[in-house]
């Protein structure tokens, strides 16, 4: 297993905030298929008690997938980007993203296994906002593909 065992208990950063954009929810909304109208309303949306518009459940994943980049992308790591599946994620949120959020975030290695040849990877990533409240956690279990030895 190429992968770097020792990255367990490694955390990574998104180098700088990510602003949440009423057009990032609305394109995020439409290419997956949700039409609330909240994701595209700002009336809706206060309507609902938001203060601006709500983000589909899985916008997270796109915050997430740019701090666990930081991890992916560490040489150190031994990960393969091209031998990388997408396994499984899981969301706990705190509150719904809204547009106009600021918002960081931190992936944790929770976990590096073999499976085989394979290596299956566990991270973490706590995402806050500018008050660095927490807003959702993502875990997420990540495949590295293995030669077939």
């Amino acid at each position: 297993m190429p992968v770097n065992t020792e990255k367990q208990g490694a955390s990574f950063s998104l180098p700088e905030p990510y602003e949440v954009s009423r057009e990032a929810i609305a394109e995020f909304a439409l290419a997956t298929g949700s039409k609330a109208d909240y994701h595209f309303d700002t009336e809706a949306a206060t309507a609902l008690g938001y203060r601006d518009v709500v983000a589909p459940t899985t916008f997270a994943v796109i915050i997430a997938q740019k701090s666990e980049a930081a991890y992916i992308s560490d040489p150190d790591s031994g990960i393969d980007f091209s031998k990388v599946v997408h396994g499984s994620e899981q969301f706990s949120f705190t509150r719904p993203i809204v547009a106009g959020d600021q918002l960081s975030a931190v992936t944790h290695v929770d976990g590096v296994r073999a499976a085989g040849s394979n290596a299956m990877i566990t991270t973490r990533t706590e995402i806050t906002d500018a008050a660095q409240q927490p807003v959702v956690a993502v875990t997420s279990t990540i495949v590295v593909r293995g030669d077939g030895e």
